[in-house]
């Protein structure tokens, strides 16, 4: 009997052993390209090009950091796009938390129909076409309410957001308040509300996300630079730099290929410099809401 608990206590230490590895391999291959992104930003352009920076930096300089940081435009981007993440992510949570809510309730009337006219969007998207011709109509081409509507609900947002509030929060609270004379309105705002702390810091962190690295919507309903996001600016300066550097080659004149090569090897490092620069905010913003990030999934999956 003792030898049997022996040989088991020893199995889990090489099972324990075995995933501890594996969780820092696997830490290790999803850390790195940060990491990498890092060191590349502060070092040699030339050495990046040449493939020598790999664990360490070489040759630290700060000037793909300068060359960005003084381009006026970036900081244009960063203000509108706090906007956009801010207004957005404010609208994208009054939609979805109330939807999720009135979801939830068994007693809501054809609340079958009302659930399948959700998911059906989930599967079956629209088109850009009808969704661009509904924002010229309502007047939302050009404007910063474009970024702030479209894209308001995510669907898979809103079914989590559903389950936690079927699975988490009892009915038999909904009914004591009931009896005390509470309405539906004062039960969302005085219990649910309340108890789904997690869940809507989940929801948060989802959507401010997805607002921040937002791409496309900018780029098909925005035509003024002056409200173009982060991630539009970032791509015309690299545009900008690669539309110099194939310039200067095709001059033909030494002075301008030397100089167009310099172009390129400092491109090559503002384009790290500038990943590390957009990202920057949402790796800082994570650790303060990873609890309930991690308690928030959770319970808005299993129990589902």
């Amino acid at each position: 009997m003792d030898k049997t608990k022996l040989q088991d206590t020893r199995a889990d230490r090489v099972f324990n052993a075995f995933n501890l590895l594996l969780m820092l391999l696997v830490t290790a291959v999803m850390l790195y390209p940060l990491y990498f992104t890092v060191i590349a930003s502060i070092s040699d352009p030339y050495q990046v090009i040449q493939g020598n920076v790999t664990w360490r930096p070489l040759q630290i300089t700060f000037e793909a950091y300068q060359n960005a940081l003084k381009n006026e435009n970036i900081w244009t981007g960063y203000g509108n796009t706090i906007f956009y993440t801010l207004f957005g992510t404010m609208f994208s949570l009054i939609v979805t938390v109330p939807t999720a809510y009135a979801l939830s309730k068994r007693t809501l009337p054809m609340r079958a129909l009302w659930t399948t006219m959700f998911i059906i969007p989930l599967y079956f998207s629209g088109g850009l076409i009808p969704t661009y011709l509904i924002v010229k109509d309502l007047g939302l081409l050009n404007s910063r309410l474009s970024l702030v509507i479209v894209g308001g609900l995510n669907i898979y947002n809103m079914v989590v957001t559903r389950v936690y509030f079927q699975t988490s929060i009892p009915d038999t609270l909904y009914e004591a308040a009931r009896i005390d004379g509470a309405s539906e309105l004062k039960m969302f705002f005085s219990i649910a509300l309340p108890l789904a702390e997690s869940i809507l810091a989940v929801m948060t962190l989802f959507y401010a996300v997805a607002r921040w690295n937002d791409y496309f919507t900018g780029l098909i309903y925005l035509l003024d630079p002056e409200l173009f996001t982060l991630q539009q600016w970032l791509r015309a300066i690299l545009l900008q730099n690669q539309n110099a550097l194939a310039g200067g080659i095709n001059a033909g004149d030494a002075d301008a290929a030397a100089a167009a090569a310099r172009l390129a090897y400092m491109a090559e490092a503002m384009k790290y410099a500038l990943i590390f620069i957009a990202s920057a905010p949402m790796l800082i913003a994570y650790p303060f809401v990873q609890k309930y990030f991690i308690k928030g999934i959770m319970i808005g999956s299993l129990k589902g």
